[in-house]
């Protein structure tokens, strides 16, 4: 006993040989192993993530040494209270048996009551499930009560309809003519009533309709079905005549109630038959005839007309009363599905052929025509979402599908695409005949034809609006088209390999001038595509919204951009063509050294005969008419100091050539004399005063290239500021005249 109450002091290390800490590190919470929700592997997996697995498992068990240590020392402290607990405990069973049977009769008490109220319960339940059950029936007793009631009812108003008034013609054949205005009058009378009669019948049916929805499949409405069937029937036919004799007479009244009995058993699709067919079809029928022939045409235009008159003086009347505001008979739509699908039909049975994209000019003037009537027929439209209700009927969708704008598209494409191509595929650069150009016309037919197809895309008498898209893709690739023609053909010719190149024969025969028009022309498209020309596409677009305007304004500049782009790979072959004549005659300078070689010729004094040929070809393509009235002076300066560059080098690269020659072999003949000499033992001394054939070429040269320079001076241009012409001047002038050039 003693040894409980007395402890032995804590060791350092718990039973498993582990170290313990009274004081557990900051990281254990011994608080949450007493939460009701812990979770052993949660907690584990939240601390492994900064504490190792060892460690962890080290100090939980140093915890529980811990507080096992702390549960002895409870039970030692209070021991002597826990002992001496059951020394008072005297006669605990009897008193545990006498506290026992109250609560065994509480127990019975609360089970008998707990029966009880189960057993009320569930007859409550029980009870409330047969008034759902009765109040069921009863709805559906009522339900068909209402149904038998409002088919009687239907019946009996069928019964009491008025007979129309041909009935009372001919019951009154022997009328006199004096009383026509009477009949006229009670017939309209009459014809209102029925149509008031009718409503309300309509407005019954209605009802029934409800009623049979909420009682299907019942044995009862299954029996009253071909009463129902009869009924139905004899409704739609009485209010067939009842709308056509209203229709024959214009009788507002009558039109308007059998509209509104219509809707209300939401068969207006018979409304819109029925007025097809009496008002709408002969009308029409006189304007589009049938031809039995076969053999069909005609334009659509001059039947648009007529169609219109007739629709203004027979059709508009149905049309205000079926638009009364707060009528409820918007739901019909007497345009699309009585006027427009007749006039599909008659269309397609009178004059098929309007549909057909085969001959583009016919099909696209009938099919504007056909646009504009679509919007007179919207015009009778009292709003704008009575506008997107027409054209979401299936009458309008179905008459825009018979318009193939998708192949009318193609033909054009084909026939616009073609004569570019036809235009192309010349041999030669054709100029137009100069009586049919005026002066600030396009030169070349290829040319003209290409902005001859770029405007046909948007004439009034080949552009579809709503292909507009396709018709800028078709601008921009004429314009692409082109530029690659043009460009295949300069590379070709720069190439200089004609057989190879099928197809730019006309670039490889070119001559300068005829390249002359092409740069005229480019300029005057680029002008014309970025000015007038972009400003009518605008225009035809004008109902576009902005973002889409400045979209193809854009592409087509971008169009333009490309055509400039073209001048410097023209120019370039022009001035590449003009040096090559220039070469010709300066390839002529290699004879100076044959001139001075191995004689005894003093220096020269006045230039070579070849170098009045050099800037010839160059002068004479300016001088010429075509680079006058064709070239602007810009570009005249461009192609002379762009010629004169190029020719400049290479003078500088034959002359530099040649001297360089000269040179090498003057050493290597030096050479050979001295070792001559050495081996006759005669003196090696040689004259300084003695000028060299190397000296006398190259002031021949010198003389030559001051002619050249001032030959360019003549045209208009500083040899001076060129830079081939400085390392000319440095490779032939005399040592005292390397730093100033003058000429």
């Amino acid at each position: 006993m003693q040894d409980l109450k007395s402890p032995p002091p804590r060791s350092t290390t718990d039973i498993f040989g582990d170290p313990t800490d009274p004081n557990p590190p900051q990281w254990i919470n011994p608080n949450l192993f007493q939460s009701l929700n812990f979770d052993p592997e949660s907690y584990i997996s939240d601390l492994r993530t900064f504490v190792p697995l060892e460690t962890l498992r080290s100090e939980l068990r140093s915890h529980f040494t811990s507080l096992q240590h702390d549960l002895i020392d409870l039970i030692n402290r209070d021991y002597a209270d826990f002992v001496s607990l059951s020394t008072k405990l005297t006669d605990v069973d009897s008193v545990i048996i006498r506290m026992r049977a109250p609560l065994f009769e509480i127990r019975e008490k609360i089970v008998a009551f707990r029966n009880a109220v189960d057993g009320s319960l569930a007859a409550l339940q029980n009870r409330l499930k047969q008034r759902n059950d009765a109040v069921e029936a009863r709805e559906v007793l009522e339900l068909l009560l209402d149904t038998f009631h409002v088919v009687s009812k239907v019946e009996k108003l069928i019964k009491e309809l008025p007979r129309g008034q041909s009935d009372l013609i001919n019951d009154n054949d022997n009328v006199n003519v004096d009383n026509n205005v009477n009949y006229v009058e009670s017939g309209c009378n009459l014809r209102e009533t029925q149509s008031m009669l009718l409503e309300r019948i309509a407005s019954e049916m209605n009802r029934l309709k409800f009623y049979i929805s909420h009682a299907k499949n019942m044995p009862f409405i299954e029996n009253m079905e071909k009463r129902i069937t009869n009924a139905s029937s004899l409704l739609e036919t009485s209010l067939r005549h009842c709308l056509v004799d209203g229709l024959e007479y214009k009788d507002a009244n009558a039109i308007y109630n059998c509209l509104r009995a219509y809707a209300a058993i939401d068969n207006t699709k018979n409304a819109e038959e029925t007025f097809r067919l009496t008002i709408v079809r002969p009308l029409f029928g006189k304007v589009i005839l049938v031809n039995p022939s076969g053999v069909v045409g005609g334009e659509l235009e001059g039947d648009y007309d007529k169609i219109k008159k007739y629709i203004e003086d027979d059709c508009k009347f149905l049309l205000d009363i079926s638009s009364i505001e707060n009528s409820g008979l918007h739901v019909s739509s007497f345009l699309a599905n009585s006027i427009l699908k007749e006039v599909h039909s008659a269309i397609q049975k009178g004059k098929p052929v309007v549909f057909s994209p085969g001959r583009p000019a016919f099909f696209l003037k009938n099919y504007k025509a056909s646009l504009d009537f679509l919007a007179h027929l919207e015009s009778y439209c009292p709003s704008r979402s009575e506008v997107v209700k027409f054209r979401s009927e299936a009458a309008y969708i179905d008459f825009m599908k018979q318009w193939n704008v998708g192949v009318y598209f193609s033909l054009r494409f084909q026939e616009i695409a073609g004569a570019l191509d036809s235009a192309l595929s010349v041999a030669g650069l054709v100029p137009v005949g100069s009586d049919e150009r005026k002066p600030q016309d396009l030169i070349l037919k290829q040319t003209t034809s290409l902005l001859e197809c770029l405007r046909s895309c948007w004439r009034d008498d080949v552009l579809v609006l709503s292909c507009s898209d396709k018709f800028l893709r078709l601008s921009l690739q004429l314009i692409a088209r082109f530029s690659n023609w043009l460009s295949a053909g300069l590379a070709a010719r720069k190439a200089g390999n004609a057989g190879s190149n099928t197809g730019f024969e006309w670039a490889i025969s070119a001559a300068p001038d005829d390249l002359v028009y092409v740069v005229h022309d480019l300029n005057r498209l680029v002008e014309e595509v970025c000015g007038d020309y972009v400003e009518h596409v605008l225009e035809v677009l004008k109902p576009c919204p902005a973002e889409v305007c400045d979209f193809v304004k854009q592409s087509i500049l971008q169009g333009g951009k490309s055509l400039k782009g073209l001048l410097p790979i023209v120019m370039s072959v022009i001035i590449e063509a003009i040096v090559e004549k220039s070469v010709e005659d300066l390839r002529q300078l290699k004879g100076i050294t044959a001139t001075y070689r191995m004689t005894n010729k003093p220096l020269p004094v006045r230039h070579s005969p070849y170098v009045s040929g050099v800037l010839r070809p160059l002068k004479e393509f300016l001088e010429g008419e075509k680079a006058a009235t064709c070239l602007t002076n810009e570009m005249r300066n461009e192609l002379l100091h762009g010629a004169a560059l190029e020719i400049t080098r290479r003078y500088n690269d034959l002359a530099s050539e040649l001297v360089n020659m000269s040179r090498r072999t003057e050493s290597s003949l030096q050479k050979l004399r001295l070792g001559a000499q050495r081996r006759a033992g005669a003196s090696s001394d040689v004259s300084d005063h003695n000028l060299s054939d190397t000296d006398k070429i190259c002031m021949q040269l010198f003389l030559d290239i001051q002619e050249y320079a001032r030959s360019l001076k003549l045209l208009g241009v500083d040899a001076a500021s060129i830079p081939p012409y400085q390392s000319l001047w440095k490779c032939v002038a005399p040592a005292e005249r390397q730093n100033t050039i003058s000429f």
